[in-house]
């Protein structure tokens, strides 16, 4: 009976000490190897693999332009992993939203770098700063690393302006528009942004069916004499362009949404110098959760009104948030300032960014011809102090040919997007985020990959 159990723990052992050599093994070769592993489907007609059996195909994740990076503590974090795909045609994408999920493994890889503990007897009270006589409630550390990265960052003047803080940018919209409106106007002023223009601008502007403010159209259409309120985002959201005023007239008010003026987005010329401009976390950081925006008011009149709004609406903002916000912008800017233990989040967003759009027009051109997105000529980043493309957060996709209604269309095929419609142009058109998780976002291209007839 000892000899029996000695020979069969024995085979136990050599069986298992097989099994480790062998993942080693193949350990060793998977990294030595692969960078960016992803699965797709070659569609071309007349091939055995159409359709049916995967590819594998190795692509770099990182531009020309940056292709030599140094080593990182946060190592290879932009290098996502394989995505099985399965051609499952009943699995919904759904990109309709935003949901900023693009840059979790960042900060998956940061750790405790960015975590925080708040005792149970902070942040009780509702005020943050007795001493800000404009925005009582914003938390002096967020308004000092608001200030550190847009000086970082160079795309924003905060010197001489008011920081105002929001539930994110939002919030701050609406409360933009409150401050603004003139309270002796026998009517609305009227609230206008040339197409396509933002799709939840016309609804949140009427939602509360206000006497101050209205919904007024395209900005390049409104003739309307007397004050308005022209809304300028950019780079626009939803075709990524650069944009300014169209209608440039005295009696306008300005307000400048440049949630994607950052450097993952588009390159920076210049710091934003306007009256009024606002920024959020969701698409600074991907931290959407934590509701958090910002404003930089240059009349203290108006950013009072714009507080006002705020202590009326929520009574201030979230004390927790803002001090998660501070330490997740400390971060940022760390990364830029002190690269010696690791990349920078703008450095590792922009590959990421630029490698996702390199792969969506590879997509768009196996559609033969059935579809077509916007082209960006390169110009130069004073961030990064070289000339680049654009890689905005959305794709403004157009359906060619006879198509006439895209959303429906690709809907037929269990992709969710946002019709041109809601952005005051043509149904042809769709808005899709380029921000969702990889696993989506590589489902997303196959599946559009696969779609090349009408």
């Amino acid at each position: 009976m000892a000899k029996l159990q000695s020979v069969f723990n024995m085979r136990h052992l050599l069986v298992l000490s097989l099994a480790l050599n062998v993942s080693l093994i193949l350990r060793i070769l998977y990294d030595g190897t692969h960078q960016d592993l992803f699965f797709f489907y070659n569609h071309h007609q007349g091939q055995t693999s159409n359709l049916h059996k995967p590819r594998l195909l190795i692509s770099s994740s990182s531009s020309s332009s940056f292709s030599n990076s140094s080593s990182s503590t946060c190592k290879d974090h932009h290098q996502q992993p394989p995505i099985n795909i399965n051609n499952n045609k009943n699995r919904v994408i759904n990109l309709d939203h935003g949901d900023p999920r693009v840059y979790e493994e960042f900060w998956k890889e940061l750790g405790e770098k960015t975590t925080i503990t708040i005792p149970g007897w902070q942040s009780m009270s509702y005020f943050s700063d007795v001493s800000n006589k404009v925005c009582w409630f914003l938390e002096p550390e967020l308004a000092k690393e608001v200030v550190r990265l847009h000086g970082v960052v160079g795309n924003a003047v905060t010197e001489d302006r008011h920081i105002i803080v929001g539930t994110g940018s939002s919030q701050l919209f609406l409360a933009a528009l409150y401050a603004l409106s003139p309270t002796d106007s026998p009517e609305p002023i009227s609230v206008v942004s040339a197409s396509p223009y933002y799709s939840s601008y016309p609804s949140m502007t009427d939602y509360q069916k206000s006497g101050l403010y209205k919904w007024g159209g395209d900005a390049e259409k409104f003739e309307k004499s007397g004050p308005y309120i022209e809304l300028v985002t950019s780079p626009n959201n939803p075709d990524g362009c650069v944009r300014r005023s169209v209608l440039n007239r005295t009696e306008g008010l300005l307000v400048y949404d440049l949630a994607y003026y950052w450097p993952h987005y588009t390159p920076i010329s210049s710091p934003a110098d306007h009256d009024l401009t606002l920024f959020t976390l969701s698409k600074t950081t991907g931290h959407a959760g934590m509701r958090i925006g910002w404003a930089l008011v240059k009349d203290k009149e108006v950013a009072k009104k714009m507080t006002k709004f705020i202590e009326l609406n929520t009574i201030g903002v979230s004390k927790d948030s803002q001090l998660r916000a501070a330490k997740v912008l400390r971060a940022v800017s760390d990364s830029c300032e002190l690269q010696g233990d690791g990349e920078s989040f703008f450095k590792f967003s922009h590959k990421l960014m630029s490698n996702r759009w390199k792969q969506l027009r590879e997509a768009v051109h196996r559609s033969n011809g059935l579809f077509s997105v916007p082209t960006f000529s390169p110009s130069f980043c004073t961030f990064f102090n070289q000339n680049l493309e654009p890689h905005p957060a959305f794709v403004w996709l157009k359906c060619e040919g006879n198509v006439e209604d895209c959303e429906r269309f690709l809907k037929g095929h269990n992709i969710l997007t946002r019709s041109g419609k809601h952005f005051g142009v043509s149904q042809q058109y769709v808005r899709i985020s380029m921000l969702d998780t990889h696993e989506n976002f590589m489902h997303f291209l196959d599946r559009l990959s696969t779609i090349n007839s009408r």
